[in-house]
């Protein structure tokens, strides 16, 4: 089906990303995969095509796009390669970003944004922790004011960029009392006394991105590091929360599409029993299923995206969009490498590490389970 929700500008931004992807990435991509983080002059070479500065300000070395679309067609071209890449990519310019320009003070935007732009200020966030991760309200590391500064205690894990960031935003508890009140975003960087790094997590898939745990023991940040307002820090993750489920939604479906579109390559030119695979009435109408649920999918999608656009995108249609997305591309994904037979398989194959790619979107910003609470209590349960 006909897409209408990019116009000429987003089509041509997303051959440009296209461009950067073969480029720059595609030839270092195996590389990549087995040093298990990106290349900080691949980070620049995107800093100078312009994509990671879609939502800060031309002051500061941003395009200031001022339409979510750009982000979502750049979102769709990474997804084109891997999960990977769109998440990693992700944290930076569609998570991270809305908190150094939206929360911060003059001084800390010129501190860092020209620098988030370039890609020689690379960025994650911290909220995970060992015992707490859909439920953000039970963080236990703290931060305790000592004269004008924040002294910085505890721990988080399974963060995307951690091992090589040189600038986190962690939520940490400065009001243990308040409970979820009691949570104040910082802007921890590299080099601070106490802050360090544990190993690069071996995941089950997505080894293009470096995922690590991080150890705070007694960092001292100062107060023009607090990012937003004090104790305020749970309200300002529920404000962008959405923007961070919608970037996964879009993610999950054009990866799942372009997994898709080379599958019925494959079931079009692979002949058992003296005819194609796909042509067979069983396959055929599984195939047929699964264009009908890309379709559908992507109407709900592109709505959600277009809303987004506009201010609109409430924070139920979020999560219903990053829940059912997660699910079709999962779904999608299995039976794919199902049509592959036993090639599917064999890692040789894309499909077999798409499918590995694909599992923790059912878990990561926030649970299936929890998008599905999200939209119950929306609807008075």
């Amino acid at each position: 089906m006909r897409r209408t929700l990019y116009g000429p500008d987003h089509v041509a931004f997303g051959e440009s990303a296209q461009e950067f992807v073969d480029r720059y990435v595609m030839p270092r991509h195996e590389s990549i995969i087995e040093q298990r983080y990106i290349d900080r002059e691949i980070w620049k070479r995107a800093g100078e095509s312009g994509f990671l500065g879609l939502e800060v300000p031309e002051t500061y070395g941003g395009s200031e796009a001022g339409d979510y679309r750009f982000n979502a067609m750049f979102t769709e071209v990474l997804s084109g390669v891997s999960a990977a890449l769109p998440s990693a990519f992700g944290i930076h310019v569609d998570i991270v970003a809305p908190y150094l320009t939206q929360l911060t003070t003059e001084e800390q935007r010129e501190r860092w944004l020209p620098g988030f732009c370039t890609g020689d200020i690379v960025t994650a966030i911290a909220m995970t922790e060992p015992a707490a991760g859909s439920d953000l309200a039970g963080i236990k590391t703290t931060a305790r004011q000592e004269g004008t500064d924040w002294v910085i205690n505890g721990s988080k894990t399974f963060i995307t960029n951690g091992y090589n960031a040189d600038l986190v935003v962690a939520a940490v508890k400065t009001s243990p009392e308040k409970k979820s009140k009691g949570i104040t975003m910082f802007a921890i960087e590299k080099g601070m006394p106490g802050f360090e790094r544990g190993r690069k997590l071996d995941k089950v898939g997505q080894p293009e991105s470096d995922t690590a745990e991080l150890f705070f023991s007694d960092v001292r940040v100062p107060a023009e590091n607090v990012i937003g307002e004090v104790d305020r820090g749970f309200i300002h993750m529920m404000t962008f929360l959405p923007q961070e489920r919608l970037n996964c939604a879009v993610s999950n479906l054009a990866h799942a599409k372009a997994l898709f579109g080379e599958t019925l390559t494959y079931v079009s030119e692979r002949k058992a029993f003296g005819q194609a695979v796909g042509s067979f009435q069983f396959n055929k109408f599984t195939i047929a299923e699964l264009a009908t649920k890309i379709d559908v999918t992507q109407a709900f999608v592109d709505a959600c995206v277009s809303a987004h656009a506009d201010g609109e995108l409430s924070a139920a249609d979020a999560a219903k969009a990053k829940w059912w997305t997660a699910e079709i591309q999962n779904s999608i994904l299995d039976t794919c490498l199902q049509l592959h037979g036993g090639y599917g398989f064999m890692n040789e194959y894309r499909i077999a590490q798409a499918w590995k790619d694909a599992r923790v979107t059912k878990i990561w910003a926030g649970s299936n389970e929890i998008m599905k609470e999200i939209i119950g209590r929306d609807l008075g349960l």
